[in-house]
């Protein structure tokens, strides 16, 4: 907290000894959320583990407490329901590294309140995040989904022999990542025409004949998972070393990117 507050990126009004002076923490579940408006559960990603930790959760909490998961991927269906405080759950899905990248998904149950998803919306605008509404669930959310479909491709054009593993990374880096740093890849569409029915009316063929081509999903195993491994490992060697040298640097470099974006906003 103490870099953050020197790098400029520490959020909230509070500096980092204040901030720090109301972090505490307990052993006791009970003691953990007395007194709590919102419950962030941060257990590891195992449904059996997290199930069991709500219905702890929904025998202590009053009606008044947002129960949130920080799932990635598991269903609200699946982590939620026949608990008497349903209403009150919903996923909150952060992403990694949360304190520079400020997505977050909510994800409802089908029996959640509105309230509650209002609620946490508010709450994580107030500290800094960027939530986004998913009107129903669906595996993976949205993130995921949209990362899964770049992975299982940029897979597919390794493991066929199209591109290194190096220049596929390239091709997000030093390309498409660019514009989705700052722009979607629907305002992308908007703007590379005149408007997105532009954009549709002129390349909806092309993209409809090159989506005929992507193949199956990849099985992520074998000759092909050796060769990207491989291939990381001569960049990233994979020793706890050199892994975590590196992704100090991502954060360094998500950082700056933060701190560019905040300075940017459109008017």
């Amino acid at each position: 907290m103490k870099l953050l507050e020197q790098s400029g990126s520490l959020k909230g009004s509070r500096g980092a000894e204040e901030q720090l002076s109301l972090i505490s923490s307990c052993s006791d579940i009970r003691e953990a959320v007395e007194g709590a408006l919102h419950v962030q559960e941060c257990v590891p990603e195992n449904l059996e583990l997290k199930k069991q930790l709500f219905a702890q959760l929904d025998g202590i909490v009053g009606d008044q407490v947002v129960l949130s998961s920080s799932s990635s991927c598991l269903l609200p269906t699946r982590l939620f329901s026949g608990l008497v405080h349903v209403k009150q759950c919903l996923v909150a899905h952060p992403v990694n590294p949360p304190y520079y990248v400020p997505l977050v998904e909510l994800v409802p149950h089908p029996e959640t309140a509105p309230a509650t998803v209002d609620r946490t919306y508010a709450l994580m605008r107030k500290i800094g995040q960027s939530p986004v509404r998913l009107t129903k669930e669906v595996d993976g959310f949205a993130l995921n989904r949209l990362q899964y479909a770049i992975i299982s491709e940029a897979w597919r054009l390794v493991e066929e022999g199209v591109v290194s593993p190096g220049d596929l990374d390239l091709v997000m880096s030093d390309g498409l990542g660019m514009r989705y740093a700052f722009i979607g890849p629907l305002e992308t569409m908007h703007l590379n025409a005149e408007g997105m029915l532009s954009y549709c009316g002129r390349y909806s063929e092309g993209m409809k004949r090159v989506l005929k081509t992507f193949g199956p999903v990849p099985e992520f195993s074998g000759a092909a998972a050796e060769k990207v491994h491989q291939a990381m490992c001569v960049k990233v060697p994979d020793d706890p070393e050199h892994l975590a040298a590196r992704r100090e640097w991502r954060d360094r470099c998500l950082m700056r990117l933060a701190r560019l974006k905040s300075q940017l906003q459109p008017q």
